[in-house]
């Protein structure tokens, strides 16, 4: 075998090994995204059920209409901050807004997101409209990735009405409580 065979033979080799070890990087980083994914929805998950963020999306649910309808804090929201009564719902948006930028950047796979999420985050997205508004004369940025995660969440509810598989049956629920 002449010496341009071996080199050739080498080269190859050489290829074939450079090869496998970018197949075996890129292995590697998709199952270092899944972690990640798995860290950032539990950490999601865990502040949707904590009693803070519980107390603060009742707060907006049922209490922020109310708040609302106060002159004074019309006044603040539109000319100074949010005002101390709003607190809670900012806690909220701004939860949200993170929820929306891991889901925009994929951090979090956008259909988990919103095949768990997409209820509570329209429902939430539509009560803080207005306090969204006045923000917004101030600074047009603010709550944007909120905005997205509540867009996305709505074309998943047109396309998903329910997130049980097509073909699967379902379940006797038995009688009524």
């Amino acid at each position: 075998m002449s010496a341009d065979w071996v080199t050739a033979l080498a080269t190859l080799g050489t290829f074939i090994v450079i090869a496998a070890s970018a197949v075996a990087a890129l292995l590697q980083l998709n199952h270092m995204r899944g972690s990640n994914q798995i860290a950032a929805l539990t950490e999601c998950r865990e502040t949707l059920e904590s009693d803070a963020f519980q107390e603060a999306r009742y707060f907006v649910l049922r209490e922020l209409t109310g708040v609302l309808a106060d002159p004074e804090v019309q006044r603040e929201l539109v000319e100074e901050r949010v005002p101390k009564e709003l607190r809670q719902a900012q806690y909220v948006a701004n939860f949200f807004e993170s929820m929306g930028a891991f889901v925009r950047f994929n951090i979090i796979d956008r259909t988990i997101a919103c095949d768990l999420w997409s209820t509570s985050v329209i429902a939430i997205w539509e009560e803080l409209r207005p306090v969204t508004r006045a923000l917004r004369r101030r600074d047009p940025g603010v709550w944007e990735n909120f905005e997205y995660l509540a867009a996305l969440s709505k074309q998943f509810i047109e396309r998903f009405p329910t997130s049980y598989p097509r073909n699967m049956p379902r379940l006797d629920l038995g009688e009524e409580v």
